[in-house]
């Protein structure tokens, strides 16, 4: 399919963009909902008076859109807060930071390659800007797609809030951290500290990408070991070589006490697995479930391809909990269907006990 590329301008081409926005994040996705603009279906946005907005057509149709906010210009208070900019603004020229946000495509045209080719168009359009740290963040379920693009997690904390949802942030250095080296007051040939903080802790969130394969399987085999012979658990039966194919692609995921996971009617479709503290199901102010250690949740969207059907909240500081991406357990059932089957079968036992408890 072929897509017209270009940057909103016009009034009228912000408002094609800001009326994608409101089509996604307002009426598919239920949030933000008292934005500027509502009342004429636009998501607007005070970063749109001064940011790069990109977008790509489909004929008449904008079908998606990103936006990048220069240093330079100036960031606003909610990115400085959101993003947890202020460790970088203090050594690093403001001038060579950026902010994308607002990745936004039509559901119609996901998997149609839009967002990757509007992405290396904004990097096209952005080349002379010097940008030599950009920061973002996403969904739990695209976390392992964003790390392959070379972008990692540096937070202590989680974006959390009603309007947002729940959103790892991300950071990725052009083109790579070696550009860094002696800007702002750091020492010739020396990274600024927040950087070396960043490789060295990597945030809340531990990934295959990031790390040593036995270290992260380490982390995760410990739980299972804790948990053999005490309950089912989404692995049993699987031997370390098959549990470890069922992790392919997989994040562990640091939560804090109060971090809304799962949003109810979120379209996301992967599945977590409890491995420290506690988690509570909500139908609203009603308590559900207690997720442990061992736990599954999000299986019921992954099952039926349906929208989330409850709030998961964390209730314990240091919470951790394993992403599945649901692309890689999709492959895995095509084509690793032994491993597939044991997946699947404690998937199946975990529902029916919770069915039992519940009665």
């Amino acid at each position: 399919m072929d897509f017209a590329f270009g940057r909103a301008t016009t009034a009228a081409d912000i408002a094609a963009v800001q009326r994608l926005r409101y089509a996604v994040y307002v009426e598919e996705m239920d949030r933000y909902h008292d934005v500027a603009g509502a009342e004429d279906g636009r998501f607007a946005e005070p970063e749109d008076d001064h940011s790069w907005i990109l977008f790509a057509r489909a004929g008449d149709e904008v079908v998606a859109a990103t936006r990048m906010t220069l240093g330079g210009d100036g960031f606003s208070p909610r990115q400085i807060e959101q993003y947890q900019l202020q460790p970088f603004l203090a050594e690093i020229p403001a001038e060579l930071m950026g902010v994308g946000e607002r990745n936004t495509v039509l559901p119609a045209y996901r998997g149609s390659g839009v967002l990757d080719q509007l992405l290396l168009y904004c990097s096209a359009a952005l080349a002379e800007q010097d940008l030599r740290v950009v920061f973002g963040c996403c969904e739990p379920h695209l976390l392992s797609m964003y790390l392959k693009m070379g972008q990692r997690p540096y937070a202590e904390h989680n974006i959390n809030s009603p309007s947002a949802g729940y959103l790892i942030p991300l950071v990725g250095f052009v083109p790579d951290t070696d550009a860094l080296r002696g800007v702002g007051a750091s020492p010739p040939g020396a990274l600024p500290t927040c950087v070396e903080r960043v490789l060295a802790h990597g945030g809340s969130v531990h990934s295959q990408v990031l790390s040593a394969p036995e270290e992260y399987w380490g982390e995760i085999r410990r739980t299972l070991d804790e948990l053999d012979a005490q309950r089912i658990s989404a692995f049993d039966g699987c031997t370390d070589d098959e549990a470890r194919r069922c992790i392919e692609r997989s994040t562990i995921i640091e939560c804090a006490s109060g971090d809304r996971v799962l949003k109810r009617g979120g379209t996301a479709r992967n599945i977590f697995v409890v491995l420290d503290g506690t988690l509570e199901v909500r139908d609203g102010d009603k308590i559900v479930n207690v997720l442990s250690p061992g736990d599954a949740f999000g299986e019921m969207a992954f099952l039926l391809q349906r929208p989330r059907s409850f709030d998961v909240d964390a209730v314990t500081d240091h919470t951790k909990i394993l992403s599945l991406s649901e692309g890689a357990l999709r492959t895995m059932i095509a084509e690793d269907a032994t491993v597939a089957a044991k997946l699947l079968l404690n998937l199946s036992k975990m529902l029916c006990m919770r069915l039992i408890r519940a009665h």
